[in-house]
């Protein structure tokens, strides 16, 4: 039996012995689509907004590991690495499982996306993203356990580690836009 101590399995344990049967990979995805969507990294509309995809008020373990996360994320974005970890089960899990938990991330990239999004012209390549990872969130019953299969989950991933960057780059600038001077 595979060592299940990745922190994909240990925040699972976490939100289901905490009565939360959620997924840590839409969780992360969630909160790296509000992020790259501009939402700040504040710890408060964080919690709020994981809370609604938790279905409840987090226990003070999970608020810290969701305030942990965030930390992560927000070192991810800010820091000069050009590649994002994806909160995912590890590769000694069974293809069917990792794929269906890149498929939540997705949908949880998406929603966190959507919810935090304000209305702003995105360039073709970022919305390109926003199509590609919404195809990508269908995906996940269409890849076997195969080489090929293998390496189409590992490209998927690699393409995820850095899609999130374009977006909260372009969306940074943004926010950082000069606003029109004002006359005194």
């Amino acid at each position: 039996m595979p060592i299940q101590n990745s922190p994909y399995q240990a925040f699972a344990t976490l939100l289901t012995s905490s009565g939360h049967p959620v997924s840590p990979a839409e969780l992360h995805g969630l909160l790296l689509g509000r992020s790259c969507a501009g939402a700040g990294f504040e710890h408060d509309s964080w919690l709020a907004d994981a809370a609604e995809l938790l279905e409840g008020e987090p226990s003070d373990n999970v608020r810290n590991a969701l305030i942990g996360l965030q930390e992560m994320v927000k070192g991810e974005l800010t820091g000069d690495d050009m590649a994002v970890v994806l909160l995912l089960p590890t590769d000694d899990a069974p293809l069917t499982e990792r794929a269906a938990a890149l498929g939540q991330w997705c949908q949880g990239f998406l929603t966190g996306f959507g919810l935090t999004r304000r209305s702003y012209a995105l360039s073709d390549e970022a919305n390109e993203v926003l199509q590609d990872l919404a195809a990508i969130s269908q995906v996940q019953d269409a890849l076997e356990e195969s080489d090929d299969g293998e390496n189409d989950y590992m490209e998927v991933m690699e393409y995820l580690r850095v899609a999130p960057l374009l977006l909260f780059t372009e969306t940074k600038k943004t926010d950082e836009a000069p606003a029109k001077p004002s006359l005194h």
